[in-house]
This record gives C-alpha cells, sequence and structure tokens, in this order.
C-alpha cells in the first residue's frame, strides 16, 4: 500500500513557500448536516506517524491523530449547513468551506494543496489541486483526518437531539435504516431538502 508523503510541499517550500497548507472536505454525499473541511499546516520537522486518508484508518487512530493535529499544527474547520447547501448547491457549498477553513488559519499559507481536480475559485491565494491528495499528500491527508473526526462529532450530537436516524452510526449518509427513518419519521431541519431521498419526500407531501 503506498502512503502518502510530503513531495507536494517539498516543491512548494522549494518554490519559496513558507507555509503550505493542506485542505480537504468531507461530507458531500450525506442526506443530512453540515459539509465540512478541514485547513492544517504541517510542522516539516514533526509530522507524526500513521497520518494517511482518513478513510483508510480506524475511528479510534483517526481520533488520536485529530488530537495530535489540533495541538500540534496550525488547523481550522469550517462548516457550511444544510441551508447554504441547498442554495448554492453540494459543490459550491464544500468549495465555501474550503476557503473559509483556509481563511481561518492563524497564517495565511503561502501555498494550498486542495483535495480533488479543482481550486476553489475564491480561494484566492496560491493553489494547486491533488486528485486523490488525501492518499497522496501528507497535508491533506491531515486535512481529511480532522475534517472527518470533527464533522462526525456534529452528527453524533445531532443524533441525540433526533434520535431515529442513526446519525451517530451513519454520520448522515443514505444507508437504508437513514433512508427507512425519513419515511417513518419524516424529514428533519437538518436535512438537506434539495437532495433527491429527501425532496421526493417532500413532492409526496
Amino acid at each position: 500500500m503506498t502512503l502518502p508523503d510530503y513531495s507536494f510541499e517539498t516543491l512548494a517550500l522549494a518554490r519559496g513557500a513558507r507555509f503550505v497548507a493542506g485542505v480537504d472536505e468531507v461530507g458531500r454525499g450525506p442526506l443530512a448536516g453540515p459539509v465540512s473541511a478541514a485547513a492544517v499546516v504541517l510542522d516539516p520537522a514533526n509530522i507524526p506517524d500513521g497520518l494517511n486518508d482518513s478513510k483508510k484508518l480506524t475511528a479510534a487512530r483517526r481520533e488520536r491523530l485529530a488530537d495530535w493535529i489540533m495541538v500540534h499544527c496550525d488547523w481550522s474547520v469550517a462548516h457550511v449547513g444544510v441551508a447554504d447547501i441547498d442554495r448554492l448547491n453540494i459543490y459550491h457549498a464544500a468549495h465555501l468551506a474550503m476557503c473559509r477553513a483556509v481563511a481561518g488559519l492563524r497564517l495565511p499559507p503561502c501555498h494550498v494543496l486542495v483535495d480533488g481536480n479543482r481550486v476553489p475559485r475564491d480561494m484566492g491565494l496560491s493553489a494547486e489541486a491533488v486528485v486523490r491528495g488525501d492518499a497522496r499528500c501528507l497535508t491533506i491527508a491531515a486535512a481529511s483526518i480532522l475534517a472527518k473526526v470533527l464533522r462526525d462529532r456534529i452528527m453524533v450530537d445531532l443524533a441525540q437531539q433526533h434520535p431515529g436516524y442513526g446519525w451517530a452510526a451513519n454520520a448522515g449518509y443514505p444507508t437504508p435504516a437513514h433512508k427507512r427513518a425519513l419515511l417513518d419519521l419524516g424529514i428533519t431541519p437538518h436535512h438537506r431538502r434539495s437532495f433527491a431521498p429527501v425532496h421526493n419526500i417532500l413532492c409526496k407531501d
């Protein structure tokens, strides 16, 4: 298994960048909850072992690494809620979350490594898109971990307020149990009304 490395960051530093941020988002696919993005600047002299694409890590490992990142790194997380997701569409809402996360860093980065194939047009900084960046680039991997852990924590809190949808386990994704609960329990204020399974129920009603 190939692991992410620091080569994208090394190239940017060699071109004169002092602070290189990675940014990644999580939560494009769920029917409920925000889309979240994290931005992280790693210290090249202090990179923890085990950083990888958040999807390839156990929940316990993600939690430990997220806690480490929050203590040792410049980091920022931004959440864009369902009203903006429904107003903008999920693609633009995810890009808005990325821009807000980068803007929230203590120091403006000299260069931003963005997971995906497009740099958000409002980023306003030197940036490059890295396809499958969370699996190839350590700084983006760190951002992917932080975004997932902090979004998951929001969904656990929302699950306590709205029991029955399974959000603590499914994080709002359209599992069969979640879709059944939509039919049985109805739509909450945290559901994305522009997403087809939710929209279709609203149209029936």
